[in-house]
């Protein structure tokens, strides 16, 4: 595997239509990531053996996306905003170097903006998945 360019993992916001949803990438980002959770369901008992087991495939999974970056006041930024000011779920998309991507409905956990006096306004936002996540490989 080739390393990948790390501006090429980008946060994109759906625009809600049907059949085929249109996809913007969220401008001004400079980092993104996101983590994947998995809960774990404790099945130990007497015949266990003193060890831990854990039942397989349950448990609750959740995803979580971070971006910061520098405020353009684009018109994805604006909807994100909106989204955010608003709390609802709306439908995102990260997209990877190798043509991966991964979708499905976020709530926006966090959004902040700050600025010192000298330099560019920033911005951060978080977002939880709120339903099934689609991972589709390139």
């Amino acid at each position: 595997m080739t390393a990948q360019k790390g501006s090429l993992l980008l946060l994109k916001v759906g625009d809600g239509a049907t059949p085929t949803e249109n996809f913007t990438t969220v401008g001004g980002l400079r980092t993104t990531g996101f983590t994947h959770n998995n809960q774990t369901v404790d099945a130990t008992n007497k015949d266990s053996g003193a060890w831990r087991e854990l039942l397989d495939g349950a448990g609750t999974r959740s995803i979580t996306i971070s971006g910061s970056g520098v405020f353009t006041d684009a018109a994805s930024e604006e909807t994100v905003r909106g989204f955010a000011m608003n709390n609802q779920i709306k439908n995102y998309k990260m997209t990877f170097g190798n043509g991966d991507s991964m979708t499905g409905p976020f709530q926006i956990t966090s959004y902040q903006r700050a600025g010192n006096y000298n330099n560019e306004e920033t911005y951060s936002i978080s977002l939880a998945s709120a339903g099934a996540i689609t991972f589709t490989a390139a």
